[in-house]
This record gives structure tokens, sequence and C-alpha cells, in this order.
């Protein structure tokens, strides 16, 4: 009788006495024992835990060999039925099949007599046995996860920033990874911006050598593990919810949140750069010519033994034609002559200061607001808990009603937290900022980076720049700067006129917690 042996283990298994080898000798000393003939004496093995057949390559070879070969093997032998299958409605249609095909699958440990009337009846016993021990490991896997996320610990593998940590054999912990965690960090600071789309964020750092898939990479700006949130999913009729970790937040709520509003399209977006700027024309935006009004753009050119970077005009080289580095130097020039009026600045200081105390007082106010919204919502989830445990709710209707009212509070104390927080609105390092850069523009537009000259050259001229190859000239400069800068008018070549006053110079301060432009 020509048999083949078939061994399986999965790998919590073979610390439990059934290794394959183990099941590879007492299958061959059976087969010895009743005179069966090996099929070219060679055993077939599979680490597989797969619970279809499907998913286990070894069984699938096996049955291929019999289809092509029919009527040469007679037997399937396996050490226990637990071996063969452990989930009765697989196990069922395989068996189907190789009865069709004249095979017999045999069990050497409780073997069935399929000449009987009760071998279906046993066959369920065996595997419907084995099957019931999986489920139950399955609950338990699940009670198991499901509490270990309630306690605030990391049930799985670390997202990317962190590392899992092993403590004992049965027992790790979540470390921040100080190698991956900084990039992290850096694309979050760079989403919260605004000025980029994601997804060009992902690409730039993909081509230094940090790649994520773009999936990923939304699902992991989603992710509240990086301010030190655990997710608990829904379980048992528990709505979901977030308990604090206890690992190391690695991201602050105030820019997790920003992000999250620009995911969601909540927060407007500030103008994009469309791509890299020379550094040596970053003027070409502004300038328009003299004579014909059209723009100046710029190249780089060689000559006399080396490079040079010209502005000229696009329409007409020969209206204007000038090496950019006079051109910059002339434009830093140009704003040194700007000097604050001290009793202007001095007022403009006073206001932004008032206005933040008054919006400190506003926020106060929303909170307390919120936090009586919140106090209601709590009240409706004690009522629908008295109401389910007396009866008047049923499970389903307790169950949407607790997900919805959940919901709610968590939206409502993520509100207050950011109102609270009295980091979120410190205006006093934006304000040193802004006047220091006042003080010192010439500066700023000589030694900052292409990027913060850019921003600041834009919020402080609306309109394009008139230059003629010695001084500069526009029609329009920015309302609050034009108050501030006592000489703005001079250099636009228009005089001053008589009684003006600043009654409107409030209603000109930008609202307090928005950071200057260029910043």
């Amino acid at each position: 009788m020509n048999v083949i042996i078939y061994c399986r283990v999965s790998s919590d298994e073979q610390t439990l006495g059934a290794s394959l080898d183990v099941q590879e000798e007492r299958l061959r000393k059976h087969c010895n024992q009743m005179g069966y003939n090996i099929i070219d004496n060679i055993p077939y093995r599979e680490d597989e835990s797969a619970k279809t057949f499907e998913k286990r390559p070894v069984i699938q070879g096996i049955m291929n060999y019999i289809r092509k070969n029919k009527g040469r093997v007679n037997k399937l032998l396996f050490l226990r039925w637990d071996r063969y299958s452990r989930d009765i409605i697989s196990a069922s249609e395989n068996l189907k099949e190789l009865l069709k095909l004249g095979v017999e699958p045999n069990a050497i440990e409780a073997p069935l007599d399929f000449n009987s009337d009760t071998w279906p009846l046993l066959l369920g016993v065996h595997i419907g046995s084995a099957q019931c021990d999986n489920i139950k490991r399955s609950k338990a896997t699940m009670d198991g996860i499901h509490g270990t996320l309630a306690k605030g610990k990391c049930a799985n593998k670390a997202p990317r920033g962190y590392k899992n940590v092993r403590i004992s054999k049965h027992e790790t912990h979540v470390e921040i990874d100080t190698n991956t965690a900084p990039f992290i960090q850096a694309m979050f600071k760079e989403v919260a911006k605004g000025i980029e789309t994601p997804c060009y964020i992902r690409r730039k750092f993909a081509r230094k050598g940090y790649n994520i898939p773009e999936s990923s990479f939304l699902e992991m700006l989603r992710n509240k593990f990086y301010i030190g949130k655990i997710r608990v999913p829904a379980y048992k009729g528990e709505p979901e919810y977030y308990v604090n970790g206890e690992h190391e937040a690695i991201i602050d709520e105030e820019t997790f949140y920003k992000v999250q509003e620009i995911l969601d399209g909540k927060r407007k977006k500030t103008p994009k750069l469309s791509k890299a700027i020379n550094p040596d024309l970053f003027l070409r935006k502004f300038l328009i010519c003299p004579v014909c009004g059209y723009a100046l753009t710029g190249a780089t050119s060689s000559g006399n033994g080396g490079k040079y970077t010209y502005y000229f005009c696009c329409n007409n080289q020969k209206h204007i034609r000038m090496r950019a580095e006079n051109v910059n130097e002339e434009f830093a020039r140009y704003t040194a002559q700007l000097k604050p009026n001290k009793t202007v600045l001095d007022l403009y200081n006073e206001i932004l200061k008032d206005l933040q105390n008054e919006r400190k007082g506003e926020s106060k106010k929303e909170a307390a607001a919120l936090q009586n919204e919140l106090s209601t919502v709590q009240k409706r989830i004690n009522s629908i808990e008295d109401k389910y445990l007396d009866g008047d709710l049923t499970k389903e209707q307790y169950n949407r009603m607790l997900e919805r009212y959940t919901k709610e509070a968590s939206a409502m104390q993520q509100q207050i937290e950011m109102r609270e927080n009295p980091n979120r609105s410190n205006i006093e390092p934006k304000l040193n900022y802004s006047i220091n850069l006042i003080n010192n523009i010439d500066s700023y537009i000589r030694n900052a980076s292409v990027g913060v000259k850019i921003k600041l050259i834009s919020s402080m001229f609306p309109e394009k720049i008139e230059f003629d190859g010695k001084t500069y000239r526009t029609n329009s400069y920015n309302k609050v700067l034009d108050l501030i800068y006592q000489q703005t008018n001079e250099l636009r070549g228009v005089e001053k006129k008589n009684g003006e006053s600043f009654s409107t110079f409030s209603a000109s301060v930008p609202r307090p917690g928005v950071e200057p432009g260029w910043k």
C-alpha cells in the first residue's frame, strides 16, 4: 500500500512535543509496522498554521501530486487529526475530494474506520474540538489585547519613530527611536506650516532617503500615538475611545491638531513656493521694467573666465540689464532707508498686548461655555446608562447613543484643552521677532534665506516694484508698515498729507496669535 506521510506544526507547538522530527519518526515507525510503502521515501513537512488548505503550500503540493497520479496513492497519513486541520468546514471539503480521488486521509492516533457509519461523527469530534480550542485561544488573545490597550500600553508593533524593547520573555515596552523620531517630528512640523502639500513633503523626505508609502504617510499623520494617546477599538459593544499611553509623545498637541486641520481642509494654506528659486535672483518675481512694464527675469551666463548672474527685461533685454548683485544690494539699501517711527512702534506694541489680553479673556469664556456643554453631554451619557439598566433602551440603541455622545465629549475636551493652554496664544516671542525684523529689515534682505526674503518682500509690497537701474518705486505698500515707517511716503515720492492721523491704526493691527507672514 502506497502512502504519503504529512507533518505539520506551528512555531508555538514545537515546544509541546509535536515537532516535525517527532511526527516523522512516529509516522515512519507506523508505516514499517503496517508494511506501508512511503512514496519516494519523502515526508511532506509543513510549518504553516493557516486556517484554510489554500494557504498551505505543502498540502496543495500533495493534492496536485494525487490529482496527477490517480490510483498510485492509497493513504495520506498524519499523526493526529489536528495536524490535518483545525477547521471542520475546510477539512470536510478537502476530505471529500481525497475520498473521491480514492485516497484515505487518516491519523495514526485515533484513526477513523471509513467503512463505519459513525466516522462523520467522530471526525467532527476530533477536528471540532481542535476548532473549539482555536476559538477559545482567539477570544483570550483579543481580550488580552483589549485589556493591554485600555491600560495605555502598545499591544502591537510600535509605529515609526518608536521601537519595541523586550523586558522579559512575555513583556515589552515602547521607547523613542532616536534614529527615526527626528524625521517624524520634522515631517509633522513641515505639514503644520501649510506651505507645501503633505504628499510633496513625503516625496521631499523620500529624496533624502526616508521613504514612506503615501497611504502609510497619511495614516501616520492621523495617528494620535504620536501625542501620547492609545486607541482602544470598539469591542463587545463598547465604542472606540482613547486613553493616555505609557509611552512618551514626540509631537506636541498644537502641531498635531494643526496638521489635522490641514488634512481636513479646515485651515487655509499659505501660498506654496512653486519651485526652487535662484538665491541671487530673489527679486525676479517682484521687479518690473521701467520702460515697458513687463516683469524682470534673470539668468546666469558664462564669460570672462567666470559665471555672472543678471536681471533683465523679459520683453526686451535692451530696456534694462544689470548684474544681480548690484540690483540686490541697491534694494537692501532702499529698505535700509526705512526707519521706524518709535512712537508708532510703541503704540503698535501696546495695542497688540491689549488685544492679546482681550483674546485670553475670550478664550476663558469659550472654555467655560464648552465646559458647560461637556457637562450636559456627560449627564446624557449617565442618563442613557440608567435607561439601559432599567430596560428602557435596547443594547443596540444604547451602543449607538453612547458612541455619539462619547465622540462629542472627546471633541469638546480637545477644544477646552486648546483654549486653556496658554502657550498656544503666547505673543511675546512673535512680537519681539517682529520688532527686531522691522528695525533690521535691510539685514534680512541681505542675509536671510531665499524663502524668508520672498515672504518678507511679499508682505511689504502688494504690487510690483519698478526699478530703473538706480532707484526703486512702487504704488502700493503694506498699510500697517505704512504707519510704522515714517519715511514710506518719501520713498514712494508722495508728499505726506496734512492732518494725517493714526485713527485707523488699531483696525489695521492683525489679531494676536497670527505669526508675521515672513516668519
